[in-house]
């Protein structure tokens, strides 16, 4: 691209607060998009299990491939992440 931006992805891991009718929590995945300070500092502190808040905006967008069609995406670019829990390593 050429503008040396650096961008990170991270998904969220986000448990329902209701049980579904099994009487099992079920969990939603939630993807991120994350650009130039925040993915760094985010890639730098943040592990898979750590509990962080995520101040941003939904996107969606369409990419289309020829041989899958079309497939339509949600994800929420991060305009502010919070680390709220750590794993201290």
């Amino acid at each position: 691209m050429g503008n040396n931006k650096k961008v990170s992805n991270i998904t969220l891991a986000i448990p329902r607060s209701f049980k579904n009718m099994n009487g099992e929590y079920e969990t939603d995945f939630i993807n991120c998009v994350l650009w130039d300070s925040i993915a760094k500092s985010t890639v730098e502190y943040c592990r898979k299990g750590n509990i962080v808040g995520v101040k941003g905006r939904i996107q969606s967008k369409i990419v289309e491939k020829e041989d899958e069609g079309k497939k339509y995406y949600v994800e929420v670019v991060a305009e502010k992440i919070t680390f709220l829990s750590s794993d201290n390593k």
